[in-house]
């Protein structure tokens, strides 16, 4: 790293279509330049999101820490996520995957719903909710969205939860859903060209190596380990299955909904 004054620009992936970073100040770096942004918090709410969105849901991001999200519910139309051991709809992707469709969900996480509510603010252009669930469906989708010369931000949450403004734990599960995300956008995973950032290529690599037990990985990892802890070893393995949903989900108008 170089020493004096450090230039913001250099922390841009400039010159890449498809660049990765981490949490609020990622967001905040990459949001105004790229023509989509994927949000990625897979252990639990950017799976939880999808699970939602195949099951025909609607869900609407709302920070953790703010209060007020029934009344937000409320304003909306819409049910505010509960706690599921107290059999209320939640951050569980298992249990979102039988919801009944049309339901709309206000959905709190201090992580990856706290970025995707704060991301058209920063400069998001159009906003995913991207995991191993989505992977492929996700990739395809915003290469689309964005077109051949497009930018693809993907943002992987990790994990804040004392302060929004707290330190950063970089997140296993993050990186590998970031990852899947990156190799279905790149399949070729060519070392030289622009598509494919130095940063997002060590992403790319991350997932390829881990593909083969994505279980597993999630399972020992900190954060799986912390909801096999509370009885939830499937939500981890409902977060850990690759590409077994078929359609993308976008934030329009405050809703994650499926991508059209």
């Amino acid at each position: 790293m170089t020493t004096g004054a450090r230039q913001d620009s250099h922390l841009t992936q400039r010159g890449f279509a498809y660049r990765f970073d981490w949490g609020i100040d990622g967001l905040r770096r990459l949001a105004p330049l790229a023509d989509v942004v994927v949000i990625v918090d897979v252990l639990r709410f950017t799976s939880a999101v999808s699970a939602a969105v195949e099951s025909g849901a609607l869900v609407l991001p709302y920070p953790w820490d703010r209060g007020g999200a029934a009344a937000y519910a409320s304003e909306h139309g819409a049910v505010a996520a509960g706690l599921r051991e107290h059999g209320s709809m939640s951050l569980s992707p298992t249990d979102l995957l039988t919801v009944s469709a049309g339901t709309r969900l206000v959905l709190p996480s201090p992580n990856g719903a706290t970025l995707s509510f704060a991301a058209r603010d920063l400069g998001a252009r159009r906003v995913f909710a991207g995991c191993l669930r989505n992977a492929t469906a996700t990739a395809r989708t915003t290469m689309r969205v964005a077109g051949p010369e497009g930018v693809i931000a993907v943002i992987a949450s990790g994990e804040r939860w004392d302060n929004a403004d707290g330190p950063l734990r970089p997140a296993l599960e993050d990186l590998l859903g970031a990852g899947a995300i990156l190799a279905a956008l790149d399949p070729s995973g060519a070392v030289t060209g622009t598509r494919c950032s130095p940063e997002a290529g060590a992403a790319r690599a991350s997932f390829l190596n881990a593909r083969s037990r994505l279980f597993e990985t999630l399972r020992d990892c900190a954060s799986g380990r912390e909801l096999i802890d509370r009885g939830w070893e499937d939500d981890v393995a409902t977060s850990a299955a690759l590409d077994v949903a078929d359609v993308a989900a976008e934030l329009i108008d405050g809703e994650y909904c499926a991508s059209r």
